[in-house]
């Protein structure tokens, strides 16, 4: 099997991200953003997807999260396409469901080369810690798009950094299953159209 790693240097006049990704790893981290909720929730993607990720992250976020969140959904997507260069014998498709106490989130994941999201959290409040609510589904858009994946995320609840982090988990359960590779593929790419 190929190395599955990606390293990607995303610099703007707003923020500087830098990335290191390992599809195949144990789901260690080192991951800082400026904003302690995102923190925690890159790190329970990373902890339950068995990625490995070294994130360093800064921007603007004295105005407001959005382009840091955004610009690092561009870059984590991106870093995810390149380690899984022509996605040859992937599982390419998963779906997961987690709990968190009162809040369940529902994923779901193809990784076949066409990005859409569609994202359903109703948070309640607008902020958990110092991030904001609505920036977490930018966030989520950005890396679907810029990783060419689609995703589905449906979420419910009544305490906002639950449903955020159930959804954030049931993720990481998704990209999991999803980069995995099938033996029984051959290193074929998982699509009738032989090319993803």
């Amino acid at each position: 099997m190929t190395d599955r790693t990606a390293t990607v240097h995303r610099k703007t006049g707003e923020t500087d991200i830098l990335i290191t990704l390992n599809l195949d790893g144990s789901g260690k981290y080192e991951v800082s953003t400026g904003i302690g909720m995102l923190d925690h929730l890159l790190e329970s993607l990373t902890k339950h997807s068995l990625f490995d990720l070294q994130l360093k992250a800064t921007g603007d976020i004295h105005r407001d999260t959005h382009h840091l969140l955004e610009d690092l959904g561009l870059a984590l997507g991106r870093a995810l396409d390149q380690a899984l260069g022509e996605r040859r014998g992937i599982t390419r498709f998963a779906d997961a469901a987690v709990a968190m106490d009162e809040s369940l989130a529902q994923v779901v994941v193809d990784l076949g080369g066409r990005p859409y999201a569609k994202i359903e959290m109703p948070f309640i409040r607008d902020l958990v810690g110092e991030l904001p609510t609505e920036n977490i589904a930018h966030l989520l858009e950005s890396f679907a798009h810029e990783g060419r994946f689609n995703l589905h995320v449906r979420a419910s609840g009544d305490n906002d950094h639950h449903i955020a982090e159930a959804v954030f988990k049931g993720l990481a359960r998704c990209l999991r299953m999803a980069v995995a590779i099938d033996p029984r593929l051959g290193g074929a790419v998982p699509s009738t159209k032989d090319v993803l």
